[in-house]
């Protein structure tokens, strides 16, 4: 199928792009960008006119719950909440029963994704066997068997020395470090959100800045010993930001993300009763929320991922310290950033192209998120004016926990393309479509 793009704004990073063009698809690949491509009687035409058109978005960090947890979330269901929030790749992550550790388990992944996923699925491979922390997984052979990553997500590989030993053998490898910083000796029993006055007014455990800061600042020192690539998942601390100029100023091989949820809520707007506010890591002060903005606008923080992280109803409906950790959120992303971000003039849209496409290609050393002629024709349309509210019960994702039910936001998915092919299209667009 070849497919014309026709009055969208273009903008790629890559080429620094950003203006009114028509794009054309051919065999997968993108063929040719200009401002006036006339079809063709076998064309297959989209009308792009007042959205953007940017390389397909890459989510660094999701939860697929598969194998093992799959009344939660499998490949078909994520993959498909993924592409319908405008996503072409995705990276899973390996806490799944059993853990991601082998080479056996990453294939297990990647061949049912190209059999059933409309998009491209990305197996992470576990640091530590069962993520036990004691003895190191296969990396080199997972590594053979294409995982992007090595993670531990979830929680930190404590024992310092086995870390160090891993991240030596993903930067043998080529391949980053995605780390999740946290340090569960330094948390309230059963700390379950923010540790602060709100908070504490609640009558609920908290989990202090320095459970994530402690770990990220050793992450850091390690990663420079080892000469490894890190990359620091879901950042929500002022401190965590700080850091992370640092290193960067230093001249370290060190990234971050922020999450919608981080950059877009505080701990004073948790409801006790609704467990849906319940992530790790938390939702933190007014003051940790203005630097994680003030890191994207100024581009300390490189990614933004969404932490995709689905539950059951029931798993959900338990009071806040019992229930699981975590939202979904590929279904958001994209309206969360325009209407927090762009439309708020804290990034702009080429930002938001670079932090949720470009960046995070380049983090896993992919030759997606492009626009250039000749690239694979991973293609995200996003209409930034359409407005609508959020309604999980017409998430494609099997988790419907979100805390965003209900919220007026702008900015909609209008077709998700992935190597030259239909992954996503919404309804609106999906009539035009000829």
């Amino acid at each position: 199928m070849n497919i014309l793009i026709k009055n969208g704004r273009v903008i790629d990073p890559a080429t620094k792009t950003d203006k009114i063009s028509d794009l054309y698809i051919e065999a997968g690949k993108i063929k040719e960008i200009k401002d006036e491509i006339t079809p063709s009687k076998q064309d297959k035409v989209i009308d792009a006119k007042g959205c953007y058109v940017m390389p397909g978005l890459i989510d660094l960090h999701v939860h697929l719950r598969d194998p093992g947890l799959t009344y939660k979330e499998d490949i078909v269901s994520g993959s498909k909440a993924a592409a319908k929030g405008g996503f072409t790749t995705i990276l899973a992550m390996p806490n799944t029963k059993p853990v991601i550790d082998c080479a056996d388990r990453v294939k297990y992944v990647h061949n049912k994704a190209k059999e059933m996923a409309p998009i491209h699925v990305l197996q992470i491979g576990a640091v530590t066997k069962g993520q036990a922390g004691e003895e190191l997984s296969k990396i080199k052979e997972m590594a053979d068997a294409g995982i992007p990553a090595i993670s531990e997500d979830g929680k930190s590989v404590m024992n310092a020395g086995l870390y160090k030993e891993a991240m030596k053998i993903a930067a043998e490898c080529n391949i980053p470090v995605f780390a999740h910083c946290e340090d569960k000796s330094l948390m309230e029993v059963k700390g379950c959100v923010n540790s602060d006055e709100y908070t504490k007014e609640l009558g609920l455990p908290g989990i202090s800045n320095a459970v994530e800061d402690v770990i990220v600042a050793r992450d850091i020192l390690l990663a420079k010993e080892a000469g490894a690539k890190l990359h620091l998942c879901h950042c929500s601390t002022k401190d965590s930001v700080e850091m992370i100029r640092l290193a960067k100023e230093e001249g370290l091989d060190v990234t971050g993300e922020v999450c919608p949820h981080h950059f877009t809520l505080t701990s004073d707007e948790i409801d006790k009763d609704d467990s849906n506010y319940k992530m790790n890591p938390p939702l933190r002060t007014k003051e940790d929320k203005e630097a994680l903005l003030e890191g994207l606008k100024n581009d300390i923080i490189d990614v933004i991922s969404t932490d995709h992280a689905p539950h059951s109803r029931d798993e959900k409906n338990q009071p806040m310290e019992d229930a699981p950790f975590g939202i979904v959120g590929l279904e958001t992303s994209v309206a969360l950033t325009i209407t927090e971000l762009v439309e708020k003039g804290i990034i702009t849209p080429m930002q938001m192209a670079e932090k949720m496409s470009y960046n995070p290609a380049q983090v896993i050393h992919s030759n997606k998120g492009t626009l250039k002629v000749g690239a694979p024709a991973d293609v995200t349309i996003i209409d930034p004016e359409k407005e609508y509210v959020i309604d999980s019960m017409t998430f494609l994702s099997r988790g419907k926990n979100t805390p965003f039910n209900g919220w007026k936001v702008k900015g909609m998915v209008k077709a998700t393309i992935c190597d030259g092919k239909i992954a996503y299209m919404n309804q609106e667009a999906a009539k035009n479509f000829k």
